[in-house]
């Protein structure tokens, strides 16, 4: 019996030692900008594989940098492209909020993906928005 599905061509997931390479990477670029940040790469499961909290960085940047990374994730989307989406008006502006956690519009979270398949997500907070996005996408390098 022949199955008219293609299968589909094994991606590997993403391991800790990814997420630490990357949490390094985006704590590297911060150092070099003189801003001290969190990171938080959770893994396709939304589960936390690696978290880098400064303490010099504003109070919540922990919490921050964990929910950009979900909100990515759950929405497969850097965080940046969502801010307008969340205004009143948006195509988001009345998104339901049973998820499990809070999601969070402010750019500095980024989905991470291997061979096109998303595999989990990185977030960093603790800079403006647009650093924290750029040390996100720095780091996102080192998966190359």
């Amino acid at each position: 019996m022949s199955s008219a599905t293609t299968p589909r061509t094994a991606v590997a997931p993403l391991t800790t030692t990814d997420a630490e390479a990357l949490v390094a990477a985006a704590t590297a670029a911060a150092d070099v900008a003189g801003v001290a940040v969190s990171v938080s790469v959770l893994d396709a499961g939304g589960h936390l594989l690696a978290f880098r909290r400064d303490d010099r960085a504003v109070l919540i940047s922990g919490e921050t940098s964990t929910r950009k990374a979900f909100t990515a994730l759950q929405l497969d989307a850097p965080t940046a492209d969502l801010v307008d989406a969340v205004q009143p008006g948006g195509p988001f502006h009345t998104l339901p909020t049973a998820l499990d956690r809070p999601l969070l519009f402010i750019a500095g979270g980024l989905p991470v993906r291997r061979a096109g398949r998303l595999i989990g997500a990185i977030g960093v907070g603790g800079g403006a928005p647009a650093q924290d996005h750029g040390f996100a996408g720095t780091a996102l390098g080192v998966l190359d």
